[in-house]
């Protein structure tokens, strides 16, 4: 997995760069075709900061979290926040899109019974 850290108009540290891997570094178990990731940490006017979190996962659009605030270091964790969501959401569709296994279906047929001798 690669991953790109970028600054507008704000230079990125070495510690800045070292929590954005770590943190990123975390995406592949939320979705495993994580290819790239890139981030776009801009420094706006006065002391608001935007953090940029571009995401290319395999046979998939890229996916996209961004995040403001003054502080760089909670609007990295903020925005990884917002893309693990993402990624958990696009691995449930996915899954959701297959046949249920068959312990899931006996759940479903006996949930399915239980409520009919409750009514």
């Amino acid at each position: 997995m690669i991953v790109t850290v970028t600054g507008k108009h704000i230079e990125i540290t070495d510690a800045i760069r070292a929590h954005v891997e770590e943190k990123a570094s975390k995406l592949p178990r939320y979705f495993n075709s994580v290819m790239q990731v890139g981030v776009v940490i801009e420094s706006g006017s006065g002391a608001m900061n935007t953090v940029e979190v571009i995401v290319s996962v395999e046979h998939f659009d890229d996916v996209i979290a961004r995040e403001t605030g003054p502080d760089v270091y909670t609007c990295i964790d903020m925005a990884m926040h917002k893309m693990e969501r993402q990624l958990r959401k696009i691995k449930e569709k996915q899954r959701d899109n297959k046949h249920p296994s068959t312990a899931e279906r006996e759940r479903f047929v006996e949930g399915a019974a239980a409520q009919e001798d409750v009514a």
